[in-house]
């Protein structure tokens, strides 16, 4: 398969017509008709089901559709890199990242690297974990910051100064909200929103012991801090969160007693050459790591 036919395919299911595509493409209509079936040929799948108006994506379309986006994204990337390794630094770094307090640390490190550098420019995805260890494999993001509990055996990685705290988030008129923090027992009965990744509910489980069968979970989620705020704000329940910067009127957080604190790890592939671009930035970001943790001995 080649990029250009790629493109054809991406810009005939996006447009769902194959006069406006061939129009855009500024190429001819019989030609661009011959390349998508040349392109069914090769593959040896129904690609598309046409009718008089309008061309839709087969089920085989639909995952061709998200692969040649993924090929194209990564062909595009690698073109920048080896482009940067031949003139300045520029570039754009891709990062993943979930909701966690380092972002603080990790924006301040960004904002730093630019003023040296500054046609470099960032593409930031957000997502759980093990989403974001997906698109490290792929080529897709060139840095994770992955929060603990997690698997990070087949990275290379930096270990970021921030330890955050495993909160309730309540109501402000819950009785709970009376309290200083919460223990496993304050939880029995109430509705509670819980994380979606496995190794976190592994280790609420472990924190809430005999209590955790008797726990009312209702909802596992990996959604913003702000959307989780409005549920609980409309009557869901509580949800387990890390502590964040709560802006909610209606809601609060109390800490959960005995603390449970977690890491995070800015993380990237073993045994993978870094573009000039990505490993200055590694080389930078560990400088900045190792003064933010001497600053607050």
């Amino acid at each position: 398969m080649e990029f250009r036919v790629m493109k054809y395919f991406l810009t005939v299911a996006r447009e769902e017509n194959i006069t406006r595509a061939a129009q855009y493409l500024h190429i001819t209509q019989p030609t661009l008709s011959r390349q998508l079936m040349q392109l069914e040929e090769e593959l040896g799948v129904k690609l598309f089901i046409r009718s008089n108006h309008s061309i839709t994506l087969t089920n085989e379309g639909m995952l061709l559709k998200r692969r040649a986006e993924e090929m194209l994204e990564l062909y595009g990337k690698t073109k920048e890199e080896l482009s940067g390794s031949r003139q300045n630094l520029s570039g754009e770094i891709a990062i993943g990242f979930g909701e966690t307090q380092n972002i603080i640390e990790l924006s301040k490190i960004m904002v730093a690297f630019r003023e040296k550098y500054p046609d470099v420019t960032f593409d930031f995805h957000t997502g759980i974990a093990s989403d974001i260890k997906e698109r490290i494999e792929n080529g897709l993001i060139d840095i994770g910051l992955l929060i603990e509990p997690v698997d990070i055996s087949k990275y290379h990685f930096i270990k970021m100064p921030r330890r955050e705290k495993w909160c309730v988030l309540l109501r402000k008129d819950s009785p709970l909200a009376r309290k200083d923090r919460i223990a496993a027992k304050d939880l029995v009965g109430i509705p509670l929103i819980t994380a979606k990744r496995k190794s976190v509910q592994n280790e609420l489980e472990n924190w809430f012991g005999e209590y955790y069968k008797k726990l009312t979970i209702i909802a596992t989620n990996n959604v913003s801090y702000s959307n989780r705020s409005i549920m609980v704000a409309n009557h869901m329940g509580a949800a387990l969160v890390l502590e964040f910067d709560c802006t909610n009127d209606d809601v609060c957080l109390r800490p959960l007693y005995p603390e449970i604190l977690n890491g995070s790890f800015l993380v990237w592939k073993k045994n993978q050459p870094n573009s000039v671009l990505i490993g200055t930035f590694i080389d930078f970001t560990k400088k900045c790591v190792a003064g933010m943790v001497n600053d607050s001995i």
